[in-house]
């Protein structure tokens, strides 16, 4: 009984403090200064990059060989295998975004094919679901704010998270707790959940090669093209892939006052 009074400990403590930094950080970003939605706000630029730096560095150093070594000795079917399984395994977290979007019909879309890829799919090391129509959606909490009216706020780089908005720092909070490779932790010994972790680390390194490998090789500024594209990213995926059209206001005042000067003249 002693282990599962300790998990449970664990877990009421874990809550505490992620509902805590939720309403911190929410109350944040509602009373930040908001710039256009397509636009970085970064007013921490010089610490911003600062930690972009020390990230560079990290990568360079450690994610970068580790993904070039995974790549060079796992087949391709193997990795995408590892790529399904660790996609399902955070899909809760867009399960509940889902939901909290108001998108029911997403949502119960959704389950189905959590359901499908769990069984299956082998524990999701398949994707039998997106064969029958279930298409795969990516939701979190950070999009669920932006929905529900919060303006991003101030731009963030996390150290080795990487790009972030006060915002969306939150969603990083709830996909670790909808992680079933988080709660696994509860359950496994080490021996087994830090191998697991560092694999998820590699698999993300490795589907972002290409990307990283672009920014570094053509970007005059790669801290400022990183940033812009990621702001412009997170509002495409908050809007659907279908965000408005920029707002410009026109003034006509002019051009009415001279047209009533010139009938008054009449």
């Amino acid at each position: 009984m002693q282990p599962i009074s300790l998990s449970r400990r664990r877990i009421r403590q874990a809550s505490r403090v992620f509902f805590g930094g939720v309403f911190i950080l929410f109350m944040l970003g509602g009373c930040a200064s908001n710039p256009p939605r397509d636009q970085a706000y970064d007013p921490a630029e010089k610490l911003n990059r600062g930690v972009y730096q020390f990230n560079d560095i990290v990568d360079r150093a450690l994610l970068k060989p580790l993904s070039e070594g995974y790549v060079a000795v796992v087949p391709r079917k193997g990795r995408i295998m590892v790529s399904n399984f660790f996609d399902n395994a955070l899909y809760v977290d867009t399960i509940l975004n889902d939901f909290l979007q108001g998108k029911g019909g997403q949502g119960f879309a959704d389950i189905g094919r959590l359901v499908i890829n769990s069984t299956l799919g082998i524990g999701g090391l398949f994707d039998p679901a997106t064969s029958i129509g279930l298409e795969k959606h990516e939701e979190d909490f950070g999009q669920t704010l932006g929905v529900w009216g919060s303006g991003q706020g101030a731009y963030l780089v996390l150290p080795i998270y990487g790009p972030n908005t006060v915002r969306d720092a939150p969603g990083v909070a709830v996909s670790t707790l909808t992680s079933a490779v988080f709660w696994s932790g509860f359950f496994l010994n080490a021996a087994a959940t830090i191998p697991i972790a560092v694999l998820s680390a590699i698999d993300l390194r490795s589907r972002a090669s290409n990307a990283i490998r672009f920014v570094n090789e053509s970007a005059l500024d790669p801290y400022i093209f990183t940033r812009e594209a990621w702001v412009q990213h997170r509002t495409f995926l908050i809007y659907d892939g279908n965000p408005p059209e920029p707002e410009f206001e026109e003034d006509f005042g002019d051009d009415e006052d001279s047209g009533d000067g010139g009938t008054s003249g009449k």
